[in-house]
């Protein structure tokens, strides 16, 4: 049985050439047992136009560097088959949301700094930590709940799929809810309940999540989002603010 012949189309566009303008680009290529989106696009690259542009680092799904949107679903190039679409089209564009380098490459690096300042994604701690005193012992449900935090690639899928993210930029979205989960389960974290309302307690933190999911359903990792969303909306519920 002969391989079949696979259709890309691509999001072509440098945003740095005045000249050039958004358009889609053809390619063919033979499929081969096995190939995902991520080696279908290396061979275009290396036998078909060297120009295209893309990122990628691990290739294994941990970075989170070649996410992009696959037939309308923002998704890992590395961790899908090609297989998997029996039309043999396959059309690619870049995440939404984030600022294009060029083709399909975005800048998440950039915004995902950015979130983290705007969140203080570190320990905060009363006092200066003694590096010479013994580990503070941690229970192992709550050490468990903060590995499933620290489990986010911060690939930019959620994003590229919450609505209320592309409708209005300065919404924190899931990551940024996931970083602050993070912190505000780990009793190392000095930051009280007011200074966590002052990062999340408007429209652009928990109570402007339309609750639609669309992070939960793009997220290649599973990561349970519903879940601190809602703990976080529990922790500021009493807070006097909002009462």
């Amino acid at each position: 049985m002969s391989a079949r012949t696979l259709t890309f189309e691509i999001f072509r566009y440098d945003p740095f050439d005045p000249e050039d303008k958004p358009t889609t680009q053809q390619y063919q290529l033979e499929e081969a047992p096995g190939m995902t989106v991520f080696v279908a696009l290396k061979l275009i690259r290396e036998t078909q136009d060297p120009s295209l542009q893309f990122d990628f680092v691990c290739r294994a799904g941990i970075c989170g560097s070649c996410a992009m949107v696959i037939n309308g679903k923002p998704t890992l190039a590395c961790r899908t088959l090609t297989s998997q679409y029996e039309g043999g089209t396959i059309k690619l564009m870049p995440l939404p949301g984030f600022e294009l380098i060029g083709d399909l490459s975005v800048n998440t690096g950039k915004f995902m700094r950015s979130l983290s300042e705007r969140v203080g994604a570190w320990l905060h701690r009363e006092k200066e930590h003694n590096i010479d005193a013994m580990e503070q012992k941690m229970d192992p449900h709550l050490a468990e709940s903060i590995y499933e935090t620290d489990r986010c690639i911060e690939c930019g899928c959620c994003v590229a799929g919450c609505a209320t993210a592309q409708m209005r930029e300065t919404f924190l979205g899931a990551v940024g809810f996931n970083k602050v989960a993070r912190f505000a389960l780990d009793d190392r974290d000095h930051r009280s309940v007011d200074d966590f309302y002052h990062i999340i307690g408007d429209e652009d933190g928990v109570f402007g999540c339309m609750t639609l999911l669309g992070c939960a359903d793009n997220c290649p990792k599973d990561l349970n989002h519903q879940a601190q969303i809602g703990y976080l909306r529990r922790k500021l519920a009493l807070h006097p603010r909002i009462l």
